[in-house]
């Protein structure tokens, strides 16, 4: 008999895909097959923000007549990243030319490779090169060029720097924390501050890859890495329970994060962190983006970047983040795809996405533009960053072995498991291999 719960799982992924083919044919603009014509149309799912569609019309002007390229919007508003993921993975495995291109987080590129078309003979070899390296790490697997990346993410702490002007150890304080402050010294830093108790420091614990993310740069602090990346699947159990026992002491021993950090993703935890003036939150760089409506001028100007806190003893670590570019192996259009790409890694679109949307270029030219780099000297804080960014694994089973930990470390956050029995049951579930498509 079939479960309840595989039943509603197929009607949600049923509707999904329903919802995904209502975007491709009916909202998606345009959306006729104008290919046997003179002009190719390719198409691009995606979260097209306002700097993907500058692009889009830039380079559409640049080839009016030959090529254009329609967008299947995809939103964070409407689908979350697991939705996405979903559909993507459901309607590739239709087989159908309908999509070119798409978007993917950097860690689902070994899921999805089975699907894309290797890259390796088609990009231009000096594009490649002027890649940064840490952006093109997540585009390899099997040793093949499987994606390009769109740009590079890297966790960042945020912290109120008004709020720290308050202390006569100013100064000292300040130079911890652009070198990465120690954890040890972060708690005490919280009772220098006189800040209230579990609102001193928000992160994302919600069950999903935000969590993962977390826990993925204790276990580097721990020198561990998640999982051996072999054909095992092992999870390192020791270090796992001392990684997630070190998150839950940060709501409930230390007591600078609040229960509510269980329920709160990205844009949630933003909104915690201003509405009740906490000191720092962990994030990403377009959280200082022009789009982002909840900061006013003046809260923006208090607010610094540093890197994560580390645990004594350790090197520092933040995850890497970003999404790369696929190209569908059903696509009929793969000489007009390779021109978009290669558009997208030029230095005029890698500038529309920083200067737009916060989104970190990941070619090497815009970091050693001194003019470009003089009017946002930030880039050269997140270019030193890089060197501490950590992966998680690179592996096709990865998003199950990523949604089995998140479900089981939040609930060690909510106080309904131990530490122990989360990474048990996580190992149990892990060794079965059991891949969730």
């Amino acid at each position: 008999m079939i479960s309840l719960e595989k039943v509603f799982y197929i009607i949600i992924s049923t509707t999904l895909v329903t919802v995904f083919i209502l975007f491709t044919f009916v909202f998606s603009p345009n959306a006729v097959d104008n290919s046997r014509g003179k002009v190719k149309t390719i198409y691009f799912a995606d979260n097209i923000s306002k700097a993907h569609q500058k692009i889009i019309d830039q380079f559409n002007k640049k080839y009016e007549g030959q090529i254009k390229v329609e967008t299947i919007n995809l939103p964070f508003e409407k689908f979350s990243t697991n939705e996405r993921k979903e559909l993507l993975a459901r309607y590739l495995r239709s087989k159908s030319n309908r999509i070119d291109i798409f978007s993917v987080d950097i860690i689902w590129v070994p899921r999805f490779a089975k699907w894309s078309m290797p890259l390796n003979t088609l990009i231009d070899t000096q594009k490649v090169i002027n890649l940064l390296p840490f952006a093109l790490k997540s585009c390899i697997y099997n040793d093949k060029l499987y994606a390009l990346p769109l740009y590079i993410d890297i966790a960042v702490m945020y912290y109120r720097d008004d709020l720290l002007r308050k202390l006569s150890d100013y100064q000292e304080i300040t130079d911890e924390l652009a070198a990465s402050i120690t954890w040890e010294r972060f708690f005490e830093l919280q009772n220098k501050l006189k800040s209230p108790v579990n609102n001193f420091y928000i992160f994302q614990a919600d069950d999903y890859e935000g969590l993962l993310c977390s826990f993925t740069e204790v276990m580097s602090n721990l020198k561990s890495d998640i999982i051996k990346s072999d054909s095992s699947l092992k999870l390192d159990e020791s270090n796992a329970v001392k990684a997630i026992g070190f998150l839950h002491d940060l709501i409930y021993k230390k007591k600078i994060s609040p229960k509510e950090t269980t329920e709160l993703r990205e844009n949630l935890s933003y909104q915690y962190f201003i509405k009740n003036n906490s000191f720092a939150v962990r994030g990403w760089p377009n959280f200082l983006s022009k789009d982002n409506k909840l900061l006013t001028t003046d809260l923006k100007d208090n607010i610094k970047r540093a890197p994560l806190p580390h645990l004594s003893g350790s090197e520092p670590a933040s995850v890497f983040g970003g999404w790369n570019l696929m190209v569908s192996k059903y696509s009929e259009k793969i000489p007009e795809v390779v021109k978009f790409l290669e558009y997208i890694l030029s230095d005029e679109a890698q500038r529309i996405l920083y200067q737009e949307e916060n989104f970190l270029p990941v070619i090497k030219t815009l970091y050693n533009d001194s003019m470009f780099v003089e009017q946002y000297p930030e880039l050269k804080f997140y270019e030193k960053l890089f060197i501490s960014g950590v992966y998680r694994p690179f592996l096709e089973e990865y998003t199950n072995i990523s949604d089995i930990l998140s479900f089981h470390i939040n609930k060690v956050l909510k106080n309904e498991l131990t530490a122990s029995e989360a990474v048990k049951l996580s190992s149990e579930k892990i060794s079965e291999k059991v891949v969730i498509d």
